[in-house]
């Protein structure tokens, strides 16, 4: 038995401990990735904590699908914009876009407070202005106002619905384990989403760690599907935040496609 798996199969959630005649908790749950690789002698990477630094991941996945985000915005009709003139805000998000990928050009390993708050800003700026977008063209389509041709009416409610894929997937990414440089550090020990890697990870090669494309998906099935589909969510928030995505996708879709259909009669 390695070192590992001795340490591991003692281990149970709190709610399953049981006290012994010393006042210690007898633990009863054995993690099933101890056993998946017992040639390496180690946990899934995941699973790690304090076990050093690792290389961390790479850069282009999270760079590219937030590019594109920034990209789309630019023909939002003005109506639905949140700044003008329109291009400032998303010229504003390419900006600080540009000093993250400067700051970690290849993988993302190095974090500073200043690192982190720039991180933060860009998503809140893509959540502030997606968000407004929402309400604008919600509003509209209630009134009247939004919506006279089929063809734009779907082009940009699609638009607004595949940005708000690629925000909530950043804050996913951003926020599990405490953010993809606390992850490559082991930092946190408990992940806030249960990947399908996780929970079988005799499916998944030993230095299998969640990256942005992993989180991505997660987004997007959450805003196909209106709930949870391979993923599941852990803590609170994690919860939250797929409810809100749920609901904000389902009232876009719902209304925009309900809108086209009435044009195209």
């Amino acid at each position: 038995m390695t070192r590992w798996t001795q340490m591991t199969a003692r281990v149970t959630p709190t709610w399953r401990r049981s006290s012994t005649a010393s006042g210690r908790c007898m633990i009863r749950w054995t993690i099933s990735s101890a056993r998946s690789h017992p040639a390496s002698g180690s946990a899934p990477a995941w699973s790690r904590r304090g076990s050093g630094r690792r290389r961390g991941e790479a850069r282009w996945q999270a760079a590219l699908a937030v590019a594109v985000a920034v990209a789309l915005q630019y023909p939002l009709p003005g109506r639905l914009v949140l700044v003008h003139p329109d291009w400032l805000l998303p010229t504003l998000q390419g900006l600080l876009l540009i000093a993250l990928v400067m700051a970690n050009p290849r993988r993302i390993n190095t974090e500073s407070r200043v690192i982190r708050l720039l991180g933060l800003t860009l998503a809140v700026l893509l959540s502030l202005a997606n968000a407004w977008s929402v309400v604008r063209l919600a509003v509209g389509l209630v009134r009247g106002t939004e919506g006279n041709s089929a063809g734009p009416l779907l082009i940009t409610g699609g638009i607004i619905w595949l940005i708000n894929v690629i925000v909530f997937a950043l804050w996913y990414w951003e926020f599990d384990r405490g953010g993809p440089v606390a992850r490559a550090q082991a930092v946190r020990m408990y992940p806030d989403f249960q990947f399908v890697q996780m929970a079988s990870p005799q499916l998944a090669p030993p230095g299998w760690e969640p990256a942005f494309a992993d989180y991505l998906y997660l987004s997007f099935t959450n805003a196909t599907a209106f709930s949870p589909t391979d993923t599941m969510p852990l803590s609170r928030w994690a919860k939250m935040g797929m409810t809100v995505q749920a609901a904000i996708s389902i009232v876009t879709v719902a209304l925009v496609v309900a809108r086209a259909v009435n044009i195209l009669k």
